[in-house]
């Protein structure tokens, strides 16, 4: 049987360095879809009788854009320096400071991984998902094409670079599984409900579905490798897929519909790349900004993400196409589209309301969103003062995703909901923050940077505790909480350990594990 070692693809995909004009044309057509995101959403608030919540104030939007860009809450350094600058477009400045930092890839990577390799962090699944995450980090650190990204994860063959291929061997090389899943993260389809039977909703007939797994059907595992750690995928000449029950066998098909052309060439996975990152597939780009919607406004135009079809219609149809002509018109840049959509108005809402709460869809308010359980760890960490990841048997893997504490932590609080809007805390989440390791190494005096900072006799105890709430909540205490809390230290014969209770109950608010 022939096999191909390596797939290798060539698109039509231009990197072209960009000249000044080219970058101020970039900045007008920016301005141009951010005034026209704010329009189209605001004739909808208008129609809908709705009143918008007012825009956030600075602390409210320092906390939301430092989670969702770096997946980290700020500094109180940060905070400060927000505070203190004048600057009318210091929340743009900012934006662009957060992009090109290096937590921006490692937060971008971590949220897509999720999405491809779900069910939490384990020891068992620790080299597959160490490998998609370093690899997506990669790939959002260069600022790569998400077409092209796209396209690279499908024909990957692992070997020295084994990240996309852990994916497909975290699926088992089944085309089936394989199918559902690069279909409902690439292509926002729920096609898998059709496997066994037609679409309850939709048009997918069982053909359809097979017909796509039929492009992984001539993927194996390979036994050829050089490091017990290291996957390699090979393409064969050969290997087909049958409708259940039956000997019919099924011949690739894409999605929308089209065969293959049968003077394509490639193998099947070459084949189906060129066509997810071709004109002719209208559900990539549409997929991509959903996602990217969701992400920073907490459900998509299109909710569920995954499910985009006609019996699902999007909430805001012109400006879901128009977007998405704008995501495909910049060169499939994710970082622009984040950059866009932070920019708008309707993100820089305050979550709270105005008047009685409007439907979801409208995005007339700031959705509340649970931090996940990556950035709750994170964010805990920072306040105990950054310690880097110390991995045992894992010199090489030495990161934020893979220290010990980090995946048994993520391991217990992995309860998130299907949205970033729910979250179904039980007693062992509760427990966990209450008295874990994480919350005591950020609450205790001798353990936690900001406490032992603040123990010198330059500060008084009320800006002890302005210091604590602007590195939890990233604002200023309201007189009630301050003269509580003060009350509190004053009262105790050890203010180091009162301070460090007036820190636990700031971590195990609501407030603080909240994104708003």
């Amino acid at each position: 049987m022939a096999r191909f070692g390596t797939a290798s693809i060539s698109l039509a995909v231009v990197t072209i360095a960009l000249s000044a004009e080219a970058y101020e044309s970039l900045d007008i057509r920016r301005s141009a879809m951010i005034e026209r995101i704010d329009s189209l959403l605001a004739d909808r608030w208008t129609r809908e009788l709705v009143s918008p919540s007012e825009a956030a104030e600075d602390g409210e939007f320092v906390r939301r854009v430092y989670l969702d860009l770096t997946g980290v809450i700020p500094h109180v350094a940060d905070v400060r320096e927000f505070f203190g600058d004048n600057r009318i477009d210091k929340r743009e400045r900012l934006i662009d400071h957060l992009l090109a930092s290096p937590r921006y890839p490692t937060h971008l990577a971590n949220t897509w991984r999720q999405i491809m390799v779900p069910g939490g962090l384990d020891l068992e699944q620790l080299q597959n998902v160490a490998g998609v995450q370093n690899w997506l980090r990669r790939q959002f650190a260069q600022n790569m094409r998400y077409d092209r990204i796209v396209s690279d994860f499908l024909v990957a063959t692992g070997g020295g670079d084994s990240g996309p291929a852990l994916f497909y061997t975290s699926l088992e090389v089944k085309p089936e599984k394989l199918a559902a899943s690069t279909a409902r993260i690439f292509l926002g389809l729920q096609i898998e409900c059709a496997e066994c039977h037609p679409h309850p909703f939709d048009h997918w007939k069982q053909e359809d579905f097979w017909g796509y797994a039929a492009f992984f059907a001539r993927l194996e595992q390979s036994n050829s490798r050089r490091a017990p750690t290291e996957v390699v995928l090979v393409d064969l000449d050969s290997g087909e897929v049958t409708l259940p029950d039956t000997k019919t066998i099924v011949p690739p098909r894409y999605p929308n519909g089209d065969p293959v052309n049968g003077d394509a060439g490639g193998t099947r996975r070459v084949q189906l790349a060129i066509w997810m990152a071709s004109r002719d597939n209208p559900y990539l780009a549409k997929a991509a900004v959903n996602r990217v919607w969701a992400h920073l406004f907490g459900r998509g135009l299109i909710d569920p993400v995954d499910d985009i079809g006609e019996h699902n219609p999007p909430s805001h149809p012109q400006l879901f196409a128009e977007l998405t002509d704008y995501f495909v018109n910049t060169g499939f840049d994710i970082k622009e589209l984040i950059r866009t959509l932070s920019n708008t108005k309707a993100y820089q809402l305050s979550s709270r309301l105005n008047r009685e709460p409007s439907a979801p869809e409208l995005f007339a308010s700031m959705a509340i969103k649970t931090m996940t359980s990556e950035q709750l760890y994170d964010s805990l960490n920072r306040i105990a003062g950054d310690r880097p990841a110390e991995i045992p048997n894992f010199p090489a893997l030495r990161s934020s995703l893979l220290d010990q504490q980090r995946l048994a932590f993520i391991g217990k609080m992995q309860m998130q909901g299907s949205n970033a809007t729910e979250f179904d805390a039980g007693v062992l989440q509760a427990l966990t923050l209450l008295n874990g390791p994480t919350i005591n190494n950020a609450s205790q005096g001798d353990q936690s940077s900001v406490l032992i900072a603040l123990d010198g006799p330059l500060f008084t105890n009320e800006e002890r505790i302005e210091t604590l709430f602007l590195g939890t909540l990233s604002r200023l205490p309201r007189s009630d909480e301050s003269e509580v809390f003060i009350a509190h230290v004053n009262d105790s014969d050890d203010q180091r350990e009162a301070m460090g209770d007036v820190l636990w109950a700031l971590l195990n608010s609501a407030e603080f594990s909240l994104n708003h």
